[in-house]
């Protein structure tokens, strides 16, 4: 299906720029620290972090995402590690990371969340960050974007659950005017956890 999508579209599905909430939160992307984008897409994301210094690597299943990635990459002057993965079903990169990221990754339900969210803490270093963002069940109200099951959203409660443990640095539910490409357009019920790993 990803794959479908991204290669029928004329132009980059999600547009370029990085999501707001990398840009609001700017100050935990460290020059010269590792970081994994998970799901990436077509590189909007993994760009931005180059772009702050970082040593970027990023996972993505659909060729043609990776394709546009590399362009976007080429043309910003970064360099960033694209790998081909299904991240549900193939190994990730046998290391760890100061940071990674997984935004608007909810094409799994619970079931997948937990393997999802599992193989994101165990990419992180010891005193390292997860941040995640995606969208609250109430999304289904604005029909902006993201996936079409309720179960598939984020709530304060389930992000609690599963990074129980951590020190949770950030966890916030808020709405907001997002426009990233034909893909996310308009009012948006947004939640945000930045999370960071026991040393």
């Amino acid at each position: 299906m990803w794959e479908n999508r991204f290669a029928t579209s004329p132009d980059y599905v999600f547009g370029t720029a990085p999501a707001q909430f990398m840009v609001d939160h700017r100050d935990h992307l460290i020059k010269g620290a590792t970081a994994l984008a998970v799901a990436d897409g077509e590189g909007r994301n993994s760009v931005y972090m180059a772009e702050q210094g970082m040593d970027v690597t990023a996972l993505e299943f659909a060729p043609s995402a990776i394709a546009r990635a590399h362009k976007l990459a080429s043309e910003r002057g970064v360099s960033v590690e694209f790998l081909q993965r299904d991240i549900m079903n193939e190994p990730w990169p046998a290391r760890t990371y100061d940071l990674v990221a997984g935004i608007f990754i909810q094409f799994v339900g619970p079931d997948g969340r937990r393997q999802q969210f599992q193989r994101m803490k165990d990419a992180t270093k010891p005193g390292g960050l997860v941040m995640l963002h995606g969208y609250r069940p109430e999304q289904l109200d604005y029909g902006t974007g993201g996936p079409p099951n309720a179960e598939n959203m984020y709530t304060e409660v389930i992000l609690r659950a599963a990074f129980v443990g951590w020190d949770i640095l950030v966890l916030k539910e808020y709405d907001r005017e997002v426009q990233e490409g034909r893909g996310h357009s308009g009012m948006s019920a947004l939640i945000d956890l930045i999370a960071r790993k026991p040393a």
